[in-house]
């Protein structure tokens, strides 16, 4: 099977629109829409807001409007849920160097059932990201323009899924994607070609099962070339119990990259097992070889009445754009929904449960995991992630360990721009240790207390240049009336900003903010 990239958009992509459009026009998709507005002002005295070195912060207050939305959609054929926001800043110093004006973030994800088998996923998004890991970073706070720029992702992606009885399940898939940084950044742009089939047992082999699986990608990147990458997989599964099976797959791997020397293609195999002593419990775990290493991998999780726990391990070939398009951040409305299983069964209710609680408890959507830098290079990303929630009367914590190393294989010369060539090597290495730890108090019924520790390390295995990053928040927020609230938060950050002199910078930072939901 060959996926071939024509300069010509494919007919059903040029179809696609018009056979949305009629989508969202059909009586199904009219009743349950959803569309929250959200406005917000903001007040901030800052000591630091540019995150210069100490000795050339300056003082001074940051003034912030922020409108934003929220748009959901649910019925039996169309599934979208969209979020943005816009946040516009003045301050009473606007001559300091590297001061944002505005920043915008939004992000689109929606799934569209064209008929019983044929099936529409679409996804875009957009926001500030780090060039490097090195330096200030994106979540320090919204002002400073260092280290950042803003990167546009967007995917369409159109599939088949049909069932042959209780034989096979199969499912087609065609994705084309786009990672935009703009015709300034070095990263440049970047668009993709992704053709992927599955086949894999159906009900009728029960002790035995079977996949087959088969993946394609022509990738265009204006700095960096074209390249391609094939996977063929095929994989079996015994059942020796209800609660462990044991696996084992074979396969081909091939990448087309710049590289000056060394193997870019081989077999793979791996062998493992699953384990699921009870519905609460599940371990999955794998060791193989690819033509890069020795590999493995790991999913494992633990459901109580009052915590959630997961652990997962990977080793594989990925990219920066790739990472953009699906990031690996800790889920929190996945841990709370887990949290929440047992005691509310229907999907439905318990979604509505899951963003309630996030709400009132003050926890973000996700935890953000080990810095995404900037590189038009192949890596072999080795990643390491376990979390933990609980959930107590009046209070819950969420907490997060990540570990990643990447391992650059394809030449750096695609990287030279945004690194300069006296620190080409830098991004060549690098291993990175976070953690991220919510812990929320609910005070009254409209007033809940929240603190956020956030410690990163991050370490350049070949140019030995180590930075470490430390950031606290603590704040309270109370509902005054029905859709408004008040919140009140300080935070201290510190980190480096100069890989050269090693610099060091901190922040202190007191915040009000009126915001409103419609």
């Amino acid at each position: 099977m060959t996926i071939i990239t024509a300069k010509r958009p494919h007919r059903a992509l040029l179809l696609t629109p018009l056979a949305l459009a009629a989508l969202l026009l059909s009586a199904e998709c009219r009743a349950d829409w959803k569309f929250s507005p959200t406005v917000g002002v903001t007040e901030t005295y800052t000591d630091n807001p540019s995150l210069q070195r100490d000795e050339l912060a300056h003082a001074q207050f940051v003034s912030e409007a922020m409108a934003g939305f929220a748009l959901t959609e649910k019925s039996p054929r169309l599934r979208l849920s969209a979020v943005g926001r816009v946040h516009q800043f003045a301050y009473t110093d606007g001559n300091q160097p590297n001061l944002n004006d505005r920043e915008h973030d939004y992000s689109a994800n929606a799934l569209a059932k064209l008929t019983d088998d044929v099936f529409l996923d679409m996804a875009a998004s957009g926001g500030p990201q780090n060039i490097s890991a090195f330096g200030p970073q994106v979540n320090d706070n919204l002002y400073s323009m260092g280290n950042r720029t803003t990167i546009n992702t967007w995917r369409i992606s159109p599939y088949v899924q049909h069932r042959y009885g209780s034989v096979a399940d199969m499912l087609l898939r065609y994705s084309r994607d786009g990672v935009d940084a703009g015709a300034r950044n070095p990263f440049g742009s970047s668009t993709a070609s992704t053709g992927s089939l599955n086949l894999n047992s159906g009900t009728a082999f029960h002790t035995v099962g079977w996949g087959l699986s088969y993946t394609h990608q022509d990738m265009q990147n204006r700095l960096g070339g074209p390249s391609s990458s094939e996977n063929a997989v095929a994989d079996l599964r015994w059942r020796y119990s209800p609660q462990i099976s044991a696996t084992a797959s074979v396969g081909y791997d091939t990448y087309d990259y710049k590289t000056l020397g060394g193997r870019t293609a081989g077999r793979n195999w791996s062998g493992g097992f699953i384990w699921s002593p009870s519905s609460r419990t599940s371990v999955q775990a794998s060791f193989g070889r690819h033509y890069f290493g020795k590999t493995g991998s790991l999913v494992a999780s633990h459901r109580s009445r009052q915590s959630v726990w997961s652990i997962n391990y990977s080793d594989a070939i990925t990219t920066t754009r790739q990472q953009f398009l699906l990031p690996s951040t800790i889920d929190t409305a996945s841990l709370i929904d887990s949290l929440l299983g047992a005691s509310i069964p229907d999907p439905v209710l318990r979604q509505q449960a899951v963003q309630t609680y996030l709400q009132a408890s003050g926890l973000p959507p996700s935890l953000a995991n080990n810095v995404n830098y900037l590189s038009n290079r192949y890596l072999r990303q080795k990643q390491l992630q376990a979390a933990v929630a609980f959930n107590w009367a009046h209070s819950s914590l969420v907490t997060s360990l990540n570990r990643t190393e990447r391992t650059a294989l394809s030449l750096r010369e695609s990287d030279s721009a945004l690194l300069g060539s006296q620190l080409s090597t830098l991004n060549d290495n690098v291993r990175q240790r976070s953690l991220n730890s919510v812990f929320s108090y609910r005070l009254t019924s409209r007033t809940i207390a929240t603190a956020t520790a956030t410690l990163d390390h991050i370490t350049s295995l070949d140019t030995g240049i180590k930075q470490v990053h430390r950031q606290l928040r603590v704040g309270m927020t109370r509902r005054v009336e029905r859709r408004m609230s008040v919140a009140l938060d300080m935070r201290h950050v510190e980190g480096s900003n100069d890989v050269a002199t090693g610099g060091r910078y901190s922040e202190n930072a007191i915040t009000a903010t009126l915001s409103a939901q419609f």
